[in-house]
């Protein structure tokens, strides 16, 4: 058996979008970062923190996918608050989560959403490995606010 080390460099994810242009104008506010690659139909962001290949690659779909959730796991909730910002100053529009209970964990967080429907999150991690007996039935799932459009004042789908 070869137990040779692998340097990884990075985590790379590849989303379907309908339309690579708009979804690239999001994805260029919420990263605060130019593409590094632009085709047609194909854009690539070479993110350096967190260390990420994020490319999109545009394709006919109806619906969202299959995908829950994707997310930027932080050290504090001075962190989560400072990206919201960043994205609001950046004309995207956020959801809270503050105090919540998911994945048998308390957190707090923010939310955006891409032109596609894909949910964003920022979070931290307050209190983690909560017992079953939290009377939380929702506690075991991550609780995903309701897709709102871009722009739109749609609440969070109520997460106890």
């Amino acid at each position: 058996m070869i137990t040779a080390k692998i340097n990884t460099l990075k985590a790379h994810l590849a989303l379907n979008v309908k339309d690579v242009w708009q979804s690239l104008e999001f994805y260029k506010k919420m990263l605060g970062i130019e593409p590094s690659k632009v085709r047609p139909g194909y854009a690539k962001f070479d993110v350096q923190n967190p260390p990420l290949n994020l490319t999109l690659n545009q394709t006919v779909f109806e619906g969202s996918g299959a995908l829950s959730h994707l997310g930027i796991q932080v050290s504090s909730t001075e962190d989560v608050l400072a990206m919201r910002e960043k994205w609001n100053e950046q004309g995207l529009f956020t959801r809270d989560e503050m105090d919540t209970s998911c994945c048998y964990a308390v957190q707090d967080k923010t939310w955006v959403n891409d032109p596609d429907g894909n949910e964003w999150e920022v979070f931290v991690v307050k209190e983690d490995n909560l017992p079953e007996s939290t009377g939380n039935a929702d506690a075991a799932s991550c609780c995903v606010p309701a897709p709102v459009g871009i722009g739109s004042s749609t609440p969070p789908a109520a997460c106890n």
